[in-house]
């Protein structure tokens, strides 16, 4: 057989998967010229060279660089004398990149058939011998150190390998456990899994992750719990020889999944009686509602007792100790002692046929504990108290044989025990531990809140009542020049306080500002925070600014008010940041309208209102005209800052109606906000009724008893003053206009009727006008309005404001204004779009107290003095 052939033969016939594959061997003859004479297939893929480009070649210059040539022709002659040789030669890599390699040679000598000397060289690539012992030195590495157990089972599911932690937990060493099986370390139910999951991974190849499997060490009685991956394992060829097991300690795990568990339960217990305690501010019915979370979900067995006083409405109950250790506290007011009567009023089992020890207290009973009794100790602490076994406690408690662990917990809030409940368990259940003495109290504490919310809920009712009362106007608002109807609703008529509100605000000039606003939350914060921003708007209405002036001002209100001693909220962007506390910024909407009768022109800004409704008056005989939403820039509500606010001027006609309104008046969750909307203005579609009906009207057709909200509706019917009710004059910007003031002043009253004001209106018309003269610029404008009260106004070109000074005695003037203080009932300064306007109010004779230009010696002196 040739050399080549047999050197193949022999190489192919190890089978597949055998070390020859990892490690490269390849091999080549030289012959007696020392040329090569046979070249394997092997040694092929190693130089990369083939047969034909190897054989007749000399090896060391076809391998070797040029520098070792000369040593490598040497080896060459003493191997084709005879000698063995073995060591490393380099060699150019195939891949044409330039690099050499190291190959570790084994040379053999020979002989022909001929008797001539030739030489068998058999070549290992080195990189592939450092590749098997570093993955040697891992694999030994990773089995024999890991932290986890590790075996390896072979195709008959015999442990083949184990490594030392496995055996540290399971006894002896690593060798002792070869040949074992999974029945020798685990329980036959467990095994039998384990051999299973081995079988599958056998035989499909998908491995296995954190198969949970428990049971006791040999030779230990603690119970374990272990999480086990399996994957198989294959040789070079890609045969599976076995299955990998790698084991990991689960135990604690386990134990805190347990302990997690039973605190989701107990979170889910807490939360549903969030949702559940509560509902009612009837005191039996909260009790009951605390029973209906606790059994069964928390124990067997439950009751509460509430105090007897507490119940017949008297708020004398015993006040929590203050420290650890004090002795008990007199209770509140008359100072009742602990052991005061209570009333039993709810019962709960779970436990049909539980037999009692001695006759219960039932429900409605009135009993007492006995001082030495745990429950008036837990009274008297304020603290639960834990009791094992069913037949202690003495009366008042729940005693069976069946009752192996009891709760006594006080039921106190806000640092007063208003009563107490008791939890027990049977003999069945787990007994009450630490964690449940910490649940059993908080179950107990939410209902304490509940059942002292009802008792408070009486006092702050009528303190809310009184609030809300006085923060709306009283009776029936008057304006001139508009017929005035209103309506509040509670959204909650139990508690009638919420944050919706309205005003109706007399301004100069028989001007009417109508107000309406939401301030967003109900209750009594809301209702607070309305009347600071009712106060705050009225307060900005006598600075007789325009309408957005108004919201703005008020907006930097709303900001303060949330903000610790009245400072300023943060910005838009921190509020909406997720560290802002939004409870505690106040958010109102806002809509200000200001109606002039003399022009019939309706000033009108909003602050993220409902937009206003007008309704005008149809022709005679024709179909009710539907109502009209006026389109206003809405703005941003009040509170948020940072955006200015936009006004519209809206001319009104005569018998118009204008509406404002708040939210809760159209929207509803039974239908969107614009069939509300389309609701409210065919309510309002027939101005022509009187207004108090047509305000009953728009409350009876949408339905707005529903509770949902606070509802607020204010409606004018547009009535302008007459034409005769109005004199209006310009006045050249020279000193006889002083005269011709008193003069057209003069004409003007007695055709009204009104010359016992004559004489207080000719002073003071003279000292505005001549101030006008004097101070301001331009053409000057005299207007007498006639309604309810005479208003003069007198209009100039300057934006300086006149203020009220006191002259000193040797001024010949500056006593003006405090004749015009003095005669008038109200006075003031306001500025317009072209200047400002300086105007008094004179009572009509016969309304009020009549202004007399006659002034008392003491006011005479007061002024020169």
């Amino acid at each position: 057989m040739p050399r080549e052939t047999w050197h193949d033969s022999l190489w192919h016939s190890s089978p597949p998967g055998s070390i020859y594959d990892f490690i490269k061997v390849a091999s080549f003859s030289i012959g007696p010229d020392g040329l090569i004479d046979q070249w394997s297939l092997r040694a092929g893929e190693l130089f990369g060279l083939t047969p034909a480009q190897a054989v007749g070649r000399d090896p060391v210059d076809a391998f070797m660089p040029a520098e070792l040539r000369a040593d490598g022709h040497r080896k060459v002659a003493e191997i084709l004398d005879g000698k063995e040789w073995t060591g490393l030669i380099p060699f150019r890599m195939p891949d044409g990149s330039g690099r050499h390699g190291v190959a570790e040679i084994y040379v053999m000598p020979t002989e022909t058939e001929t008797g001539e000397r030739a030489a068998l060289c058999v070549v290992v690539d080195v990189r592939a011998l450092r590749r098997i012992e570093s993955d040697l030195a891992a694999s030994q590495a990773i089995f024999g150190q890991s932290p986890f157990g590790f075996l390896l089972f072979g195709t008959d599911l015999t442990v083949q390998r184990a490594n030392r932690r496995f055996a540290t937990v399971f006894g002896g060493v690593a060798e002792d456990h070869r040949g074992r099986t999974v029945h020798d370390y685990l329980p036959k139910r467990e095994a039998d899994r384990m051999t299973t999951a081995l079988r599958r991974v056998l035989e499909t190849g998908d491995a296995v992750t954190d198969l949970q499997i428990s049971g006791a060490a040999p030779g230990s009685r603690e119970h374990r719990h272990w999480s086990i991956n399996l994957y198989r394992v294959h040789d070079g060829s890609g045969r599976p020889v076995g299955v990998a097991g790698l084991g990991t300690d689960v135990t604690r795990r386990h134990l805190a999944a347990r302990e997690a568990a039973g605190v989701r339960r107990n979170l889910a217990l807490l939360n549903e009686a969030g949702h559940r305690i509560g509902n009612s501010l009837d005191l039996e019915t909260t009790a009951r509602e605390l029973l209906d979370v606790a059994v069964p979900g928390f124990c067997d067995l439950a009751s509460v007792d509430l105090y007897e006083g507490l119940l017949l409405g008297d708020d004398d109950r015993p006040a929590r100790p203050q420290g650890p250790g004090r002795p008990s506290l007199p209770g509140r007011g008359s100072g009742r002692a602990p052991s005061a009567p209570l009333r039993r009023v709810a019962f709960a089992s779970a436990v049909s046929d539980a037999p009692l020890s001695g006759p219960p207290v039932a429900v409605g009973e009135t009993h007492r504990y006995p001082a030495a009794s745990p429950g008036a100790l837990a009274l008297r602490t304020a603290r639960p108290r834990l009791l094992e076994g069913g037949d202690q406690g003495g009366p008042g408690l729940v005693r069976s044989t069946l009752v192996q662990s009891t709760l006594v917990v006080p039921l106190v809030a806000h640092d007063t025990v208003v009563g107490l409940a008791q939890f027990s368990r049977t003999k069945g259940s787990e007994p009450f531990g630490e964690r449940d003495r910490a649940v059993a109290a908080e179950l107990a504490a939410r209902a304490a809140v509940c059942i002292d919310n009802a008792r408070l809920y009486r006092r702050e009712h009528e303190r809310a009542l009184i609030l809300q009362r006085s923060l709306l106007p009283p009776g029936d608002p008057e304006a001139a020049g508009l017929d005035i109807a209103c309506r509040y609703l509670p959204g909650n008529t139990a508690t009638e306080v919420g944050g919706d509100w309205f005003d109706v605000i007399e301004l100069p000039g028989h001007r009417t500002a109508l107000v309406v606003g939401d301030v967003m939350g109900r209750g009594l914060r809301a209702a607070v925070a309305m009347g600071e921003l009712r106060t705050a708007v009225r307060t900005l209405a006598l600075l007789d600014l325009e309408p957005a002036e108004v919201l703005a001002a008020l907006d930097e209100v709303a900001r303060g008010l949330g903000a610790p001693g009245g400072g300023r909220q943060p910005s838009r962007a921190a509020l909406q940041s997720r560290d802002a506390d939004l409870s505690e910024v106040y958010l109102a909407t806002c809509v200000y309208a200001v109606y002039d009768p003399v022009t019939r022109r309706c000033t009108i800004a909003n602050a993220g209102h409902m937009p206003p409704v007008l309704v005008e008056p149809g022709e005679p005989g024709s179909a009710p005209r539907p109502g009209l939403l006026l389109e206003v820039p809405p703005g941003m509500p009040l509170g948020v800052g940072g955006e200015p606010f936009e006004e519209v001027e809206v001319e009104l006609p005569e018998g118009a109606l204008l509406a404002l309104y708040t939210d809760g008046l159209v929207e509803s969750r039974d239908h969107p906000l614009e069939e509300g909307l389309l609701g409210l203005r065919d309510a309002l579609a027939d101005p022509v009724r009187p207004l108090e009906d047509v305000a009953d009207h728009v409350l009876a057709t949408l339905e707005t008893r529903h509770g949902e909200d606070d509802i607020a509706l204010l409606m004018a019917r547009v009535q302008g003053l007459p034409n005769d009710a109005v004199g209006d004059w310009q006045l050249p910007r020279e000193a006889r206009s002083v005269g011709r003031a008193r003069e057209l002043a003069r004409a003007k009253l007695p055709a009204w009727g009104l010359e016992g004001l004559l004489d207080t209106t000719l002073l003071l018309v003279s000292e505005l006008v001549t101030n006008a003269l004097r101070y301001g610029e331009g053409e000057i404008r005299l207007r007498l309005l006639l309604d309810r009260t005479l208003v003069c106004e007198v209009w100039d070109g300057n934006l300086v404001q006149p203020r009220r000074r006191r002259a000193r005695d040797t001024d010949e003037g500056g006593r003006g204004l405090q004749l015009v203080g003095l005669l008038s009932a109200g006075w003031g300064t306001r500025r317009t779009h072209r200047g400002k306007t300086v105007w008094f109010e004179l009572p009509l004779p016969g309304v009020g107290t009549e202004v007399t230009a006659e002034l008392s010696a003491e006011q005479l002196l007061n002024m020169y003095g």
